[in-house]
């Protein structure tokens, strides 16, 4: 089995999130196609935005051991369809991403995220922080033991 795979909308925190967990000390770019970082799979925005990529995300998810679904605190909409997670293979997490944010809305976040991942632990974060991301990276590595 294989990493992490970490998916939401642009401009979720993905890839900011990825890089706390991870310790790496590098900039955040655009994720412009699927990257691999260690334990973790970064997907592109428009690839959850987008149903017709919905096929590259659940051939990525063969090769991965679980999946976390990114909730921008800040945003009042969701770009996951209802149900989401249950369309996947694997066991599957939530992350509210930019708690730090002032417009942050931590209970929206979570409702949200409740319509894509009915069961299922939603850690709430901050990338810029460390808000919770001890917290997410244990939820992790058990849901990544648990499929092997």
């Amino acid at each position: 089995m294989g990493g992490i795979m970490v998916i939401g909308p642009v401009a979720a925190g993905k890839s900011s999130l990825i890089r706390a967990l991870s310790a790496r000390d590098e900039s955040v770019l655009k994720t412009q196609s699927l990257i691999f970082y260690g334990d973790y799979i970064d997907t592109p925005g428009e690839y959850t935005e987008n149903p017709l990529f919905y096929r590259s995300l659940m051939a990525t998810a063969q090769q991965a051991s679980a999946m976390l679904l990114v909730q921008d605190a800040t945003r009042r909409g969701i770009g996951f369809p209802p149900g989401f997670a249950g369309g996947f293979p694997v066991p599957a997490a939530g992350a509210a991403t930019k708690l730090d944010d002032p417009a942050a809305d931590p209970e929206r976040a979570v409702a949200l995220l409740r319509q894509a991942l009915p069961v299922g632990d939603i850690v709430l974060t901050s990338s810029a922080t460390g808000m919770g991301i001890s917290e997410l990276r244990a939820l992790l590595e058990r849901l990544a033991a648990r499929a092997k």
